[in-house]
C-alpha cells in the first residue's frame, strides 16, 4: 500500500536506531505493534517452503513450546508443552520443530524496531517482539493508516508479519492489539476508537466481552483473586472503584 503523504518514505542506514525523538506534541493516541508468532515466523524466514504449515519453536534445551505458528494453534498444540511428552504427536500431526535460536531472533527483532522508526521516530521497545510507539500531531490524524503502513512497511523489508493496536492509552492499545492479532476483519490493524464501526459493538460492550486477565498485567493469580471478588471483565475492572483497586 502507498505510505501516506504525512509519513517518510527514506530508509535507514542497516545500523541506524529508532530516535527517541523530543517531547513534540501531547501523545494522541499509542500504537502498540507486536510481531505475530515471533520465533516461529523468524524460523520460517528461512525456510519458505513451510508457508501454511505448523511450525513450533522450543526453549532452551529444548524443554518446552515456546512459539507457534497460525497453523500450529489450529492443530490444538498448546503452548508451554513439554516436548519430551508431545514429540511423538507433533510427528503425528506433521508439525516442524524448531530448536530456539536467540541471536537470529536478536538480530530480527533489530531489524523490525529499526524499521518502525523510519515510519514513527519515536520507538519504545517493550520486548523482542512489542514497541509501544506514541502517535503525536500529524501520525495522529489518521492511526489506522499508519498502523496499516507500519505493518505493509515491516513486511516488506524484514519478512515478519506484525499487528498494531492502537488506543488513547498503552493498556487499551494492548487490548486493542489483542483483537488486530484475532480478528480478521481487521486485517492486522485494529483502532479501539473505530470498535463499533468494525465491531458491531461499542468499547464498553467490547471490554465487558473480554476476560479480566486479557488486561496488561493481570495474570493467573491476580485474574483469580478478581474473580472471586465479582471483576471478571475489562470492563467491570475498569468500573471498579479506585479504592478498591487500591
Amino acid at each position: 500500500m502507498p505510505v501516506p503523504a504525512h509519513l517518510p518514505s527514506r530508509q535507514v542506514p542497516p545500523a541506524a536506531a529508532p530516535s527517541s525523538g523530543p517531547p513534540g506534541p501531547v501523545v494522541q493516541s499509542w500504537a502498540l505493534v507486536d510481531c505475530n508468532n515471533f520465533y516461529a515466523s523468524c524460523e520460517r524466514l528461512f525456510r519458505p517452503d513451510l508457508r501454511g504449515k505448523p511450525i513450533v519453536v522450543l526453549s532452551n534445551n529444548d524443554g518446552c513450546i515456546i512459539s507457534r505458528s497460525d497453523e500450529a494453534k489450529a492443530l490444538g498444540v498448546e503452548m508451554g508443552a513439554p516436548a519430551f511428552k508431545v514429540r511423538r504427536e507433533l510427528a503425528r500431526l506433521g508439525v516442524h520443530v524448531f530448536s530456539s535460536n536467540y541471536a537470529l531472533y536478536g538480530d530480527l527483532s533489530s531489524r523490525v524496531m529499526r524499521t518502525l522508526g523510519t515510519l514513527v521516530p519515536e520507538v519504545e521497545v517493550y520486548s523482542i517482539d512489542e514497541a509501544f510507539l506514541p502517535l503525536r500531531g500529524p501520525l495522529a490524524a489518521d492511526p489506522v493508516a499508519v498502523g496499516r503502513a507500519l505493518r505493509e512497511r515491516v513486511t516488506r523489508w524484514t519478512g515478519i508479519p506484525i499487528s498494531v493496536g492502537i488506543a488513547p492509552t498503552r493498556t487499551l492499545a494492548k487490548i486493542a492489539g489483542r483483537v488486530a492479532k484475532r480478528t480478521p476483519r481487521c486485517e492486522g490493524v485494529f483502532d479501539l476508537a473505530r470498535s463499533r464501526e468494525v465491531l458491531g459493538m461499542s468499547v464498553d460492550d467490547l471490554l465487558g466481552s473480554l476476560p479480566v486477565d486479557a488486561v496488561w498485567g493481570v495474570g493467573r493469580r491476580l485474574a483469580g483473586m478478581l474473580r472471586g471478588a465479582g471483576i471478571a471483565t475489562a470492563r467491570s475492572l475498569r468500573d471498579a472503584g479506585d479504592d478498591w483497586v487500591r
